[in-house]
């Protein structure tokens, strides 16, 4: 996997999924974000 400088990987859990690729992820602290698939795993339809 390439990582991009910078980047930020965390560990969670999809807790929603939302229209147009896009989550709502809770993260293992406990924090809840908003998350998309890009790339090839949209570009495959790779499931979540």
């Amino acid at each position: 996997m390439a990582s991009k400088d910078g980047a930020i990987e965390m560990e969670g859990t999809v807790s929603e999924a939302l229209p147009n690729a896009m989550f709502r992820v809770e993260l293992t602290n406990g924090h809840k974000v908003l998350a998309h698939i890009s790339g090839k795993m949209r570009k495959n339809y790779i499931r979540i």
